[in-house]
């Protein structure tokens, strides 16, 4: 191809045109990516005035560096090390092979960082003029140890069509109110409508509700209830674990918002004077963990609106992409791969389960909220 873009510039070889505006001028040792790697070698051409090189189209689309840090991307997310990514390779034959650079672990290393540095950036850029959100979940992966020793904050927003959008994510804990209030202010100043009624479904965190109450207009707060379910069993033995979790889960599901807190207050209750930590935990932020239900959610979409469980499945992604890394250096290189991560989740996600409702949602959500000009949450949602 860069030979025929010479030839047509120029003219055949070895015919003499006194009219032709450029000269063949030889082979030059051009890099262009090849199946993964590099290779070497492009025809030339100058200007028979004299002004210089003039450039070949074909080169200049292929020699595009972008192109590699997009296959390592790729292949890196697909769990090929940067030992092992020669394997990945597509066959191009034993004499490009034996020409083709650079495929050794630094330089894949170095195009996988630059493609995660691009993800990242872009994902933190993003404009959210456009979307129109119905819901938003904000919270970590809630266990440790899938980015090593750091912990990631992620923002996923839902739109009125039940498509998901990554938004956000910072390095941190939830608990830092200085780094969640970051966080929501961001997306503010990227675009997002923060005057629409909007469901918010956290992790627990105080200090990330107070930041979403302090920049949303008219916030109405969920709380996640598999946060609480783990939070109640870490404050439990092992023989009563499964029996509060199942019993917590039963009420979540039950009819009405109202059987459902007559029965986890029993529950807490009965753990009164045993376990009086898991008792108040269990109080703590009861009536939040059951907007879903007070809002009259139906049952396929309150699947997806009564935990932060899609924030989860996302950052899992990312702990299956890098079970290579032996060695987490700092919060940036944490970051740059959720925000990889992120990328590949967004090409699998599906509209959510019972998107249909999401119409009827807004609407009680105005409902519940119009009656007051600031953040009403569960006397509003009760009168609704």
């Amino acid at each position: 191809m860069m030979e025929a873009d010479v030839s047509a510039a120029s003219g055949p070889r070895g015919k003499h045109d006194p009219q032709r505006a450029v000269t063949r001028h030889g082979h030059g040792a051009g890099r262009w990516p090849w199946a993964g790697g590099e290779c070497r070698s492009s025809g030339r051409g100058r200007a028979v005035d004299g002004s210089g090189e003039l450039p070949v189209p074909s080169y200049e689309l292929f020699s595009s560096t972008e192109v590699l840090g997009r296959i390592a991307l790729e292949r890196m997310l697909a769990d090929l090390s940067t030992r092992r990514y020669p394997i990945g390779l597509e066959p191009v034959g034993t004499r490009t092979e034996q020409t083709a650079t650079p495929t050794s672990r630094s330089a894949v290393s170095r195009r996988f960082v630059a493609a995660t540095e691009t993800a990242l950036a872009q994902l933190l850029a993003a404009d959210l003029s456009g979307l129109d959100l119905v819901a938003m979940m904000v919270g970590d992966d809630g266990r440790p140890g899938a980015l090593g020793e750091h912990t990631c904050v992620v923002a996923l927003g839902i739109d009125i069509d039940g498509a998901k959008h990554p938004l956000s994510v910072v390095e941190g804990s939830t608990e830092n109110a200085t780094l969640v209030t970051e966080l929501i202010v961001g997306l503010r100043e990227r675009g997002l409508d923060v005057t629409r009624p909007t469901l918010a479904v956290l992790d627990g965190s105080k200090a990330l509700r107070r930041a979403v109450v302090d920049v949303f207009d008219r916030p109405v707060i969920g709380r996640c209830q598999l946060h609480k379910i783990r939070n109640a069993q870490d404050r439990l033995p092992d023989k009563l674990r499964s029996v509060v979790a199942a019993r917590m889960r039963r009420a979540y599901h039950a009819e009405s918002a109202l059987a459902a807190e007559a029965e986890l207050t029993a529950l807490a209750a009965e753990l009164d004077k045993t376990h009086p930590g898991a008792a108040a935990s269990l109080r703590e932020g009861m009536a939040e963990t059951l907007t879903v239900l007070r809002l009259g959610v139906p049952p396929t979409l309150a699947r997806t609106l009564r935990s932060t469980n899609a924030i989860e499945s996302t950052i899992s992604i990312c702990r299956a992409h890098s079970a290579n890394v032996k060695r987490w250096r700092d919060g940036q290189m944490a970051l740059r791969w959720c925000a990889a991560g992120m990328v590949e989740a967004g090409k699998q996600f599906r509209r959510v389960n019972g998107h249909l409702h999401l119409r009827s949602l807004r609407d009680t959500l105005d409902k519940v909220t119009e009656t007051v000009g600031a953040p009403v949450h569960d006397e509003a949602v009760n009168a609704a």
